[in-house]
């Protein structure tokens, strides 16, 4: 329903421009194109617009229709995806003062990346261990910022 308000508005916000701009005063001495050409362009723009939203609106249409058919159980599985990994971060975060930057953010990394990127254990423990080192140091010593120190005497 909010989409075809849109539309009506968008439609009628055109219309008013374009009966506004007929009735500006035509001269004839200045630009050859008169003081109406960025009024219809606008115009013109609007009704664009208007196109492009319908043409969205029937899409949006048909893949809801389509989704509905289908009815997939992915949805569980995102929910369960999204959920996970809230309670992941939320648990860094509670250790991340105790362990420190470099050991938490290794850790982290590591499990979020074997859930994601499965079966390749080497890169995802070097990418992690690699990306920790390379991001503390950045912070602390190229930014000077402190950071977690944790575990680790440095």
């Amino acid at each position: 329903m909010a989409e075809r308000v849109i539309f009506v508005c968008t439609l009628l916000l055109a219309g008013a421009y374009f009966w506004a701009t007929e009735n500006l005063p035509s001269l004839e001495i200045g630009d050859p194109l008169g003081p109406k050409a960025f009024p219809r362009l606008l115009g013109a723009a609007l009704l664009i617009t208007a196109v492009f939203h319908v043409l969205e609106m029937i899409r949006a249409r048909k893949s809801a229709l389509v989704a509905q058919e289908k009815k997939d159980p992915v949805d569980r599985v995102s929910y369960m995806v999204v959920g996970g990994v809230s309670i992941w971060t939320f648990l860094f975060f509670l250790v991340f003062e105790w362990l420190g930057y470099m050991i938490a953010g290794s850790i982290y990394l590591v499990v979020l990346m074997s859930v994601f990127n499965k079966g390749k254990w080497l890169m995802n423990v070097l990418t992690a261990v690699l990306f920790s080192i390379g991001s503390y140091l950045l912070f602390t010593k190229g930014f000077g910022v402190n950071l977690a120190r944790g575990l680790l005497p440095f």
